[in-house]
């Protein structure tokens, strides 16, 4: 890997970071206005809250993070990665359990990998 394709990596994986604290941020606004204006049901305002963030995930990160064009074939990969990264969390948070460890650990476990899985997918995959 060259200096330049060094340099590109980091720049999407900065990019990357900045879009996911900015749509983690979108998807607990969204949940909290649904909750106290629309309907006090947390799992409703959550899923509504997960689909107004994956779509935002998908534009800032196809256009700005990977400079890539709005497409079907990238949304779908897009989509079926984000799916991966919910089974994935999901595992590792009922691993984590399992292993007897305090739902914090789980949730900082969940942190960490969510974000490398579905980088590396979207950068080798999703948008190659």
């Amino acid at each position: 890997m060259t200096s330049a394709e060094k340099n590109a990596l980091i720049q999407r994986g900065l990019r990357f970071a900045v879009t996911g604290l900015f749509v983690t941020a979108l998807h607990a606004l969204v949940a909290v206005l649904f909750i106290n204006l629309i309907a006090d049901q947390p799992p409703l305002a959550n899923g509504v809250a997960f689909a107004v963030a994956t779509v935002v995930s998908y534009v800032i990160n196809t256009t700005w993070s990977f400079s890539a064009r709005l497409h079907g074939k990238t949304l779908m990969r897009f989509m079926l990665v984000s799916a991966g990264g919910f089974l994935l969390a999901m595992f590792v948070a009922w691993a984590a359990q399992i292993a007897g460890l305090h739902y914090l650990l789980g949730i900082a476990a969940v942190a960490l990998t969510i974000p490398a899985f579905t980088f590396v997918l979207h950068n080798f995959w999703t948008y190659r």
